[in-house]
């Protein structure tokens, strides 16, 4: 979390941190498909990929949202996180060393903004819009969240 927010100090159209995430590898997917256990070949496998005609691998979709949430709660506490949700709009390729535009491809870039802010089960809360990008600006998620604030 970067600062303690407060209702007061918030205000409707303040933009959260822009969260930038290292680029995706087939490592990162391969250790996710590990921890989640989605080993669909989509996800690690090029030969299953291309006979689907997609160019590479894709990511998880679960991985970007996680990535999403994980910028969320470098701003807002995870204690006051009380709804996420998303919408996938867009596939996410990992970086590949013979492709220069992969290293921005692979990249997530996270941003949001207070869209509303209200009162609810006795707690301050605040609504935000939130989108994930890569670095060449195709959206991935677009998405929502509420938390609580003091």
């Amino acid at each position: 979390m970067t600062k303690a927010l407060t209702y007061d100090s918030i205000n409707v159209g303040d933009a959260m941190p822009t969260f930038t995430s290292d680029p995706l590898t087939r490592t990162h997917l391969v250790r996710y498909a590990g921890a989640s256990g989605d080993f669909n070949p989509l996800h690690h496998d090029e030969t299953f990929a291309k006979m689907f005609g997609m160019p590479r691998v894709i990511s998880h979709g679960m991985l970007v949202m996680g990535i999403t949430g994980r910028a969320i709660t470098e701003w807002i506490d995870d204690k006051n996180l009380r709804k996420f949700g998303v919408r996938f709009s867009a596939m996410t390729e990992p970086m590949d060393l013979d492709d220069p535009n992969s290293k921005a491809r692979a990249t997530i870039i996270v941003t949001g903004k207070v869209v509303e802010k209200f009162e609810e089960a006795g707690e301050k809360r605040i609504r935000c819009e939130v989108q994930s990008a890569d670095g060449l600006g195709s959206v991935k998620i677009m998405g929502s969240f509420v938390a609580a604030v003091s």
